[in-house]
């Protein structure tokens, strides 16, 4: 999936510890335009108690899941390994950054 530092499909450079700003962007750009950003910002959020919402924003959190996990480099993967969703891997992602910022 990567070609020269790329994301093949997307053409958005992997996250690597100096291009978080422009990551992120395309990023959202992606996800927003493939419906698929209220997962990831945590606006959506799953319902157990109806089954099809449920199913629904697992498809979509797996979907995104995948995404922010094949578009980071390997450097950076130890750190969502265990992360249980899309959500959680954009925050542990941005709290890294600003964690970095602070240093």
């Amino acid at each position: 999936m990567e070609l020269n530092g790329r994301v093949i499909g997307l053409g958005i450079e992997l996250l690597i510890e100096s291009n978080y700003k422009v990551w992120r962007t395309c990023l959202e750009s992606y996800l927003i335009g493939e419906d698929l950003w209220e997962v990831v910002s945590g606006d959506d959020t799953a319902a157990p108690e109806n089954v099809d919402s449920l199913d629904q924003w697992t498809q979509n959190n797996t979907k995104e899941d995948f995404v922010l996990k094949r578009s980071i480099s390997h450097a950076l993967f130890e750190h969502v390994l265990r992360c249980k969703s899309a959500s959680e891997i954009w925050q542990r992602l941005y709290n890294k950054k600003a964690a970095s910022v602070r240093s």
